[in-house]
């Protein structure tokens, strides 16, 4: 699979088609010994429109083979106008994936949930043709997006939704079968509050929602905040346990403290362990990315898990130790003003130790005079790792800001920064905490690093830095070709 030609911030470690636009992770499932990773597709161009699910699967979350579209709008069907999204399962020999039926005539904010069925590991799935849930209560003022899992004998699904009274909310079904499902009420609700004392809020809707089952402590509940007439707005989580099918949890926090990660979606993996994928949408002009004929990309697969101080913690997935390449920095020292600490390509994954005495950090320049760059540092007054991009792209259709996560002071803080061209997922490894940006460079190789400080501050360090290694992407077959992608 060729990507556009030269396009110096199509990634090489996050998964995506060639072209178009792609949005949500869908369907995520382990079957049959293979990872399957579809997500909202749009065949024909890099605009969000005519959504369909494409579909990737790997035995191992490091080779990565397409496979023909999953779901397709059927002309006429309960789906005409969109395949939007939902999740798949595996139950015995058969996939079946559910989703969110889009029909124009029927309510942009309602889309009731239908079914497509696999017999051959996912190459070919059969829809249902008729709507599985075909009404929502009459409190909802929106409604989509299914999240099926199996509970003992039987099956579960939540469907996200808004409230006539202004509350977001997850609504709970139980089925036998995956075919007859009765409705059970709100599995959780939520007024707007405000997200782990951000000025952010919880959203007057709730899309997208994922549950985490407790293992022997607390669960999760993952949902992504919508609020009209923005529409997407952030990712959130409440932890906490179920009671006789009621979610009870304390405040909200974020589940990605970055501007640029929506919609995550969960896998149950072997051996106990959850992935979790999201979307990265765009921080540049759209007329931009249709320009370059792409928009949009998945996030690393990430670890995830309820720690037991209650904590949701999120790190890269093991398998993707495996990319990486020659080892371009390995250095430590002190400092009190700026260090080079070496070079880097455009696709690199760094780990480092920080012991600064005050305001410290890194920064990523990525023009020979330094006017660009992107910078990661400790605030150590305000007890937080802050991210800025505002001087990370000299075009000016690039989106800037400074995005902070909550970090603790007074000991070392170790950092693990995966930069693959245009996106940069910073995971606070001391904290099981992520931040998720893209930034649009327009200096070439090689990047320049360094470790900077405050005026009268010392930072101790130790960085380390390898090369990233692309995904390996096999070359479609004939029988498992995706649609023909239109020029960029």
């Amino acid at each position: 699979m060729s990507t556009p030609p030269r396009d110096p911030h199509f990634p090489v470690a996050h998964l995506r088609p060639p072209r178009n636009w792609i949005n949500d992770p869908n369907g995520l499932v382990f079957h049959d010994g293979h990872y399957h990773v579809c997500y909202q597709y749009n065949p024909h161009g890099a605009n969000h429109a005519n959504m369909h699910w494409g579909h990737f699967r790997s035995p191992d979350l490091l080779t990565w083979e397409p496979l023909p579209a999953a779901l397709s709008p059927t002309p006429g069907g309960v789906d005409a106008d969109g395949c939007f999204s939902g999740n798949a399962v595996s139950d015995g020999e058969r996939l079946v994936a559910f989703y969110s039926a889009h029909r124009e005539d029927r309510s942009f904010q309602h889309q009731p949930v239908t079914y497509a069925t696999s017999h051959d590991g996912g190459l070919t799935f059969r829809p249902r043709g008729e709507l599985v849930v075909p009404a929502w209560p009459e409190s909802c003022t929106m409604y989509r997006d299914p999240y099926v899992w199996q509970d003992g004998d039987g099956w579960r699904m939540l469907v996200g939704a808004a409230l006539a009274d202004g509350r977001g909310a997850a609504l709970l079904y139980d089925s036998p079968d995956l075919e007859n499902w009765t409705y059970r009420g709100p599995f959780a609700t939520r007024h707007p509050e405000p997200l782990g004392g951000t000025d952010l809020h919880t959203g007057e809707g709730w899309e997208c929602p994922q549950y985490l089952p407790a293992a022997d402590g607390r669960g999760a509940l993952l949902f992504s905040t919508w609020t009209e007439p923005t529409g997407p707005q952030h990712v959130a989580a409440l932890i906490g346990e179920e009671h006789d099918g009621h979610f009870k949890a304390g405040s909200a926090v974020p589940v990605d403290h970055g501007p640029d990660c929506y919609a995550p979606a969960l896998l149950r993996a072997p051996g106990g362990r959850w992935l979790l994928w999201g979307w990265s949408w765009e921080a540049r002009d759209e007329a931009w990315a249709v320009a370059d004929g792409w928009a949009g990309l998945l996030t690393l697969p990430r670890e995830v898990h309820v720690d037991d101080d209650g904590t949701l913690r999120q790190q890269p997935a093991t398998e993707l130790l495996a990319l990486r390449g020659e080892h371009v920095i390995h250095t430590e020292g002190v400092t009190d003003g700026p260090v080079d600490l070496g070079s880097v390509g455009r696709a690199f994954d760094l780990t480092a130790r920080l012991e600064p005495t005050g305001n410290a950090g890194l920064r990523l320049l990525t023009t020979p005079d330094g006017s660009e760059y992107l910078d990661v540092r400790l605030d150590v007054d305000a007890g937080e790792l802050v991210v800025d991009r505002d001087h990370a792209s000299l075009d000016s259709r690039a989106r800037g800001g400074s995005y902070r996560m909550p970090c603790p002071v007074g000991r070392p803080v170790d950092v693990r920064v995966v930069v693959d061209h245009s996106i940069a997922e910073i995971f606070l490894t001391t904290t099981g905490q992520v931040l998720t940006l893209r930034f649009y460079p327009t200096g070439q190789s090689p990047w320049r690093l360094q470790a900077r400080t405050a005026p009268g501050t010392r930072l101790g360090y130790a960085v380390d830095a390898w090369e990233l290694h692309q995904l390996v992407i096999k070359e479609p077959s004939t029988s498992a070709a995706q649609p023909a992608p239109a020029s960029p």
